[in-house]
């Protein structure tokens, strides 16, 4: 990873864009019906450090180059971070192609190597992204310490969210219909969750394209990883971060099976076919077994 993306917030943000052009419009527009408050500076007014004390984020587009770099270096004596458009060297951050569902936004960047390249790939995710996502996001957001008090412990929370995210009301809220959608989504609460533990098998042998949609989503729902000593390390990449690792010689059926009766997902990557003797062992103890 040659570049860490991060998400600022905007609510109670200032934003300055300085420069005029099409250009300095293009960054403008990122920021219709955000909640943050922007500032347009052009001219010397651009080249003073006051200007920019207490913004969140600078944005620098002019054709002029000086006018670019005493802008860009105004922002920086003022500790903002900026980046100044078509002028990496100038850059604190680069500027991804967005795409904007509201609660939801996701970026792709290409360190400024291709912006072409990062602008085919947000149409690519756009076009499976639904324009309710945001909506599904903000439910979440706003029963969030609800789902927090009734269910404290994270994989059983977890599991309840992944069922969540398919059930009424999720499709309440990309329908429009949040009143509908919270009143599902505490019915759903009230009635509470038997967590299913369950050992999902993936084939870790590599590369990581190769991998189904449903073993992608397993690594990344894990909450247990117990992978082979020759596991692609791009697959293990894909499981999530703060998921408890095993060790090859502890996944014994008895103690992935002990895992399970925790509610526990549990995700066994290997490095080949998965041994019969192991899908016996995990059978005789009863445990839910699926091969992806």
């Amino acid at each position: 990873m040659d570049a860490f993306p991060a998400f600022f917030p905007l609510a109670g943000r200032t934003i300055v864009v300085a420069g005029e052009g099409p250009a300095a419009e293009a960054k403008l527009r990122l920021f219709d019906g955000s909640p943050a408050r922007v500032i347009r500076l052009a001219g010397q007014a651009a080249l003073s450090p006051k200007a920019y004390v207490g913004a969140a984020l600078a944005f620098v587009a002019s054709d002029d180059d000086d006018f670019a770099n005493r802008a860009a270096q105004a922002a920086k004596a003022a500790h903002v971070p900026v980046n100044v458009v078509d002028r990496p060297a100038l850059c604190d951050f680069i500027t991804p192609a967005v795409i904007d569902r509201g609660e939801v936004v996701a970026a792709v960047g290409t360190g400024g190597a291709s912006p072409m390249l990062a602008a085919l790939l947000r149409q690519d995710i756009e076009a499976r992204v639904p324009e309710g996502a945001g909506r599904v996001a903000a439910l979440f957001r706003s029963l969030q310490d609800e789902v927090r008090k009734a269910l404290p412990e994270p994989h059983v929370r977890r599991a309840f969210l992944r069922a969540a995210l398919t059930g009424p009301a999720a499709q309440a809220a990309l329908a429009g219909d949040m009143e509908e959608a919270k009143t599902q989504l505490r019915e759903a609460l009230a009635n509470g969750l038997a967590p299913q533990g369950m050992v999902s098998f993936v084939l870790g042998s590599g590369p990581a394209e190769r991998l189904t949609l449903a073993a992608c989503r397993a690594l990344a729902a894990a909450d247990v990883l117990a992978a082979d000593t020759g596991a692609d390390a791009q697959v293990l990449a894909l499981a999530r971060r703060d998921a408890e690792r095993l060790a090859p010689d502890q996944a014994t059926p008895e103690q992935l099976s002990n895992l399970t009766l925790r509610g526990l997902h549990v995700v066994r990557v290997t490095a080949g076919p998965p041994a019969p003797a192991e899908l016996r062992g995990l059978a005789e103890l009863g445990v839910e077994v699926v091969a992806i």
